[in-house]
């Protein structure tokens, strides 16, 4: 259960029942600050419309970043945010089967990209090795955006976690689908 109750646009002032047009339970509870709520949507905006990163690339270090920190709530939604923007249920079969070790079919920048996510989100930086093999396939601007988006949503993680925000239903099809492999 949430720490802090769940907003309706109605329990928001005019200027701000924008903030839930999309009304998940993370906006639902970040919308006690809508100052804040406000300028995490811009960047959040900015990551998944904006940015030259290609949207399958984001989306699997958004995935592996909720995958690491098992958080269920992130880990879900971005999942099937992903499948929407390119990601495969091979790259999600794969992400399970690298991070544990196993055989996968994942390519190499791909393997690159979740190796940036578990470095930042483990030991707060990327390694030299994997930043020197990034740099040699993505632009100045593209690895900029990769920091960025790791960051980002391992503050969002942190938000999640706690806030103890509660996952809708309807994502939970998506945890049975591709479960976290055990630790």
């Amino acid at each position: 259960m949430a720490r802090l109750p769940y907003l309706n646009s109605s329990d928001l002032a005019p200027e701000n029942q924008d903030l839930l047009k999309r009304p998940i339970n993370l906006y639902r509870a970040m919308t006690h600050s809508p100052g804040g709520a406000r300028a995490f949507h811009v960047l959040g905006e900015y990551i998944r419309w904006n940015s030259p990163l290609d949207s399958r690339l984001r989306e699997l270090a958004i995935i592996q970043v909720g995958y690491i920190t098992r958080s269920v709530y992130e880990y879900t939604h971005h999942v099937k945010l992903g499948l929407d923007f390119g990601v495969t249920h091979d790259d999600l079969i794969g992400l399970a089967a690298y991070f544990a070790g196993k055989p996968h079919s994942l390519d190499d920048l791909s393997k690159g990209v979740l190796d940036a996510a578990t470095e930042m989100t483990n030991g707060h930086a990327i390694s030299d090795k994997t930043w020197n093999f990034l740099s040699q396939q993505l632009s100045h601007e593209h690895l900029t955006d990769l920091v960025i988006i790791i960051s980002f949503y391992n503050g969002v993680v942190r938000f999640l976690a706690t806030m103890q925000i509660d996952n809708e239903p309807e994502f939970q099809a998506f945890l049975a689908k591709y479960p976290f492999a055990p630790l």
